[in-house]
């Protein structure tokens, strides 16, 4: 065909229903065609020119092209060549931009607005059949193996060297005598790092100060200090009902004297760490945490001394902390002991600890339904552009994060991985009460934990605070008391803005309950309670 037969187009018919404006990909792009840099149809050539012509086209549009051109076109073709080949020979050394993530993420589609509340869990790309079953058959794992208490104490000399082996008979709190070697007339509390970041306990402490050698025991001409720990620890979950719990037990007149409800001492502060996003700040003093806990142990002691008009009751009496972190919070070893990288489960949990140097202490835990656990902890943090389907998206991220994991490690090192953990959009992890609760119960026995539903808590509230009070062994309250806890307001409730956004998506709910339901089963399975099924909720 000549040059000039290709001016005027060919005679052949044309069969238009294969042109490349038909093809399915053009409609994919929206209405106008895209142009791309192999695109060499002349802007004047009709439209239905015959395709054989595009060669001769192209040799002729070829001549008008510069030798400046082309040199250039061939500089950064070299350049190009150059760059790509030394990203290829550093790839093992560095892994640039080859490297991919420990936990690769399955393909995925996200919905938003009400198409994602069509989406079915059968239409997600997890295979939520195939993951429960994984999950149910790792769950039967072996216990873990408790660390020697002298290892547990080589890991932190001064801790048990502050607190001693047995504590004093006849009160109830753990207590014991600590020589007092400093001024009479100087503050005790002037280095407590807990004053700096709580406004109360520091007005806690200017209080304390001002009569402080007056609750100082003489003896052999030295002074001596009481010094208390917790009676008990509600250790658990976050978005439980916590706060509304610790609240309310402070009203009983033997619990009262607390000045400070989540110390996270246990989990992070002793270790550095307030926000582990912060990074290392400084570690907090076992003295400092005990501190928190003078109040009562003044209180204690004016019962010693026969300063108090009840010292019977005096020397009931008990504090506790409700630290929510320390039930599932064992990432400070991992930011410790970031060279060991393959140990992802941490080498010492925090009951070790507690138990080491506490082992009588008393265990609360408080659960709710995981599913709705979980849009409450979404809620909690502030955070921009919240909504039922952003929810949905980032559990579904999290649900295919998770069973990447399990692909290669087990259970419980997926529970507590670190890296994972921070990848998480949403804290899953934080619902699987019973891998957790099974790690405290190598170290506490069964009688030692009390385990609530915040179901049960709302519903009869006074039936569950009995329950907590007999657990903990104190005397009855009186009507009055029993009104004031009754009415008290409930703690920590969600914001207005937060409820404004309504239910999590009936496919959310649907994907997180059944992807909880083998650890709910073993939870119910434990606790010997079908309650903790959640198949009611």
């Amino acid at each position: 065909m000549s040059l000039s037969d290709c001016k005027y187009g060919s005679n052949q018919p044309k069969d238009h229903n294969h042109s490349l404006h038909s093809l399915p990909m053009a409609e994919n792009y929206g209405k106008k065609s895209v142009r791309t840099f192999f695109d060499f149809r002349h802007t004047n050539v009709p439209e239905n020119l015959d395709v054989k012509c595009i060669p001769l086209l192209f040799l002729t549009n070829l001549r008008r092209i510069s030798k400046v051109k082309v040199v250039s076109f061939l500089l950064g073709l070299t350049l190009t060549f150059l760059i790509m080949a030394s990203y290829i020979l550093m790839w093992d050394k560095k892994g640039l931009l080859f490297t991919p993530s420990p936990y690769q993420l399955r393909p995925a589609v996200f919905l938003t607005g009400t198409a994602t509340a069509a989406v079915s869990s059968e239409k997600n790309l997890i295979d939520m059949k195939m993951l429960v079953k994984i999950i149910s058959s790792k769950q039967e794992y072996t216990p873990r193996r408790v660390p020697d208490e002298k290892d547990i104490v080589e890991t932190d000399g001064h801790l048990f060297s502050a607190i001693p082996r047995y504590f004093l008979p006849g009160i109830k709190s753990p207590c014991w005598y600590e020589e007092f070697s400093g001024e009479l007339s100087t503050d005790p509390y002037r280095k407590n790092l807990f004053t700096l970041r709580s406004k109360s306990f520091k007005t806690v402490c200017d209080h304390l100060k001002t009569n402080f050698h007056q609750h100082l025991h003489h003896r052999d001409g030295k002074h001596f200090r009481l010094r208390c720990l917790p009676y008990f620890y509600i250790i658990g979950q976050p978005k439980c009902g916590t706060t509304d719990l610790f609240h309310r037990l402070l009203l009983h007149p033997e619990l009262k004297f607390n000045t400070m409800k989540e110390p996270h001492w246990w989990t992070r502060k002793r270790f550095g760490y307030i926000r582990f996003k912060d990074g290392f700040q400084e570690s907090f003093p076992v003295e400092d945490y005990l501190d928190l806990f003078d109040l009562a142990a003044h209180n204690i002691q004016e019962g010693i001394s026969g300063n108090s008009s009840g010292d019977h009751h005096t020397l009931r009496l008990i504090t506790g902390e409700a630290s929510a972190s320390t039930m599932w919070d064992n990432q400070a070893w991992s930011y410790l002991h970031g060279d060991r990288e393959e140990e992802t489960e941490p080498p010492f949990l925090a009951q070790d600890f507690i138990h080491a140097v506490q082992p009588d202490a008393k265990i609360i835990i408080m659960l709710r339904d995981p599913v709705e656990r979980l849009y409450s902890d979404y809620l909690y943090f502030k955070m921009a552009n919240k909504s039922a389907e952003d929810f949905h998206q980032k559990v579904t991220e999290s649900v295919q994060l998770f069973e990447s994991c399990l692909s290669g490690r087990s259970l419980r090192s997926c529970v507590y991985n670190t890296s994972l953990s921070n990848v998480m959009p949403v804290r899953l992890n934080l619902g699987m009460y019973i891998v957790f609760l099974l790690d405290w119960l190598t170290v506490f026995h069964r009688e030692q934990i009390l385990v609530l539903r915040l179901e049960d808590y709302a519903a009869n509230l006074k039936v569950t605070i009995k329950k907590v009070f007999d657990f903990l062994t104190v005397g009855p309250l009186s009507e009055q008391v029993e009104a004031a806890l009754t009415k008290r307001p409930m703690s920590n409730t969600r914001r207005a803005a937060d409820r404004n956004l309504g239910p999590m998506l009936p496919s959310t709910r649907e994907l997180l309950s059944k992807f909880h339901q083998p650890f709910n089963h073993k939870l119910a399975s434990v606790l010997g309670n079908k309650a903790f099924l959640w198949s009611n909720t």
